[in-house]
């Protein structure tokens, strides 16, 4: 069996739109708290056997699924006698964590209907900033899926504090489809599509294709999520944009219409692919590394490894912002702040400022043979904002 990181996705891009998620054989689907629960904020089983069903549907053809649910803070809502979803963050961790095992009860009922074991994976953002964990939450979910099972991930919300968590399950969703290399990525909503306008106004026209950001330009989308949930149309469309650039075409969709949406179907809007898919570690670096510090550069430097795709040398770094150690994720940005990529360092805060602006000739003569080597190597950079 391939290691985790090696797994090659299918390469899909021929197909056409919606087709791309039927020939799927990977994907991974977020479902919202709005979508689980009732009025008041309890849950409601039969949603939830309702997206049990639907998946384990898409199961019976081969395709191999992680689900990434919201719902537990909910959940809880109604057990601890809550009038509706807290604001303090000591109150959702309580309800989170009684109404985590209430839904994954419910999970586990509605899937093994249908003969599926379903396992729980909580995950912190933590766990996707720090490439050990992040590996190891990439092994565990790949052995999950070789064992048949079906993932169901949720950010754990009774640890997680302000400072260190996602916020809300739709970025979770697309760096998890990140870390298991799908095929596609899913977000299910209490809304059926993305509209050029408010969906309420009779005017509104549902958007069944973005292409590119540029297909956006013009539209208004709505930040404020339901009640008991955390995000809005918003984190859906930027969520899918993550997706997308990273070489995962995504769909949001209403969950009512699971089942269609599975189906490939015409329904939600359909994000294509904007660009090749990297090898995950670029995909960490890009979407997921917790920068420690911050190199900042020449415009010479800049044109180098944002079109040139070079390594940094230290002959094109002006500054160095932050505490980090050789090997840590660092933010690279140009004379105007403006972050242009992201990268591991080969030296530590301490280690580099005596080398700035340096030739490698110069470094050579001043700390010896060895000490020339690049600020951060090619193979350790992604570009995330290309200068004009």
């Amino acid at each position: 069996m391939r290691a985790a990181a090696e797994r090659s996705p299918r390469d899909l891009s021929r197909g056409t739109e919606r087709t791309v998620l039927r020939a799927a054989q990977r994907i991974v689907v977020k479902v919202g708290s709005s979508s689980l629960t009732e009025g008041g904020g309890a849950l409601n089983p039969a949603a939830v056997a309702a997206v049990g069903d639907a998946l384990a549907t898409r199961r019976e053809v081969g395709t191999q699924v992680v689900l990434v649910s919201s719902g537990a803070i909910a959940a809880g809502i109604t057990p601890l006698g809550l009038a509706s979803r807290p604001r303090d963050l000591a109150t959702q961790q309580a309800a989170a964590s009684v109404g985590q095992g209430l839904l994954m009860a419910h999970y586990t009922r509605a899937f093994a209907r249908h003969g599926l074991t379903v396992a729980q994976v909580l995950l912190t953002a933590e766990d996707m900033v720090r490439r050990g964990q992040y590996k190891n939450a990439q092994r565990a979910l790949e052995r999950l899926l070789a064992l048949g099972v079906v993932p169901i991930v949720n950010e754990n919300d009774a640890v997680a504090t302000d400072e260190i968590r996602f916020g809300d399950n739709d970025r979770l969703a697309a760096l998890v489809a990140h870390v298991v290399q799908a095929d596609a990525l899913v977000l299910l909503t209490d809304v059926d599509a993305l509209y050029d306008g408010h969906p309420s106004l009779p005017d509104s026209r549902r958007i069944g294709v973005v292409r590119s950001p540029h297909d956006l330009e013009g539209v208004t989308v709505t930040a404020r999520g339901s009640g008991v949930g955390t995000g809005g149309m918003t984190t859906k469309v930027t969520a899918a944009l993550t997706a997308t650039g990273a070489g995962i075409p995504t769909l949001v969709a209403g969950a009512t219409d699971i089942a269609a949406a599975l189906d490939g179907r015409d329904v939600g809007t359909w994000f294509t692919a904007t660009a090749p898919r990297p090898r995950t570690r670029r995909l960490w670096l890009a979407h997921a590394a917790h920068a420690q510090g911050r190199l900042v550069l020449d415009d010479g430097a800049v044109r180098a490894i944002t079109h040139g795709k070079r390594s940094l040398l230290a002959a094109g770094v002006t500054g160095v912002e932050g505490t980090f150690e050789a090997g840590d994720p660092v933010e690279i940005s140009d004379a105007a702040g403006t972050v242009v990529a992201r990268g591991l360092v080969a030296y530590s805060s301490e280690e580099l400022p005596q080398r700035l602006g340096r030739t490698s000739e110069e470094l050579r003569e001043l700390f010896g043979n060895g000490s020339d080597r690049e600020v951060v190597h090619r193979d350790d950079l992604v570009v995330v904002r290309k200068r004009r």
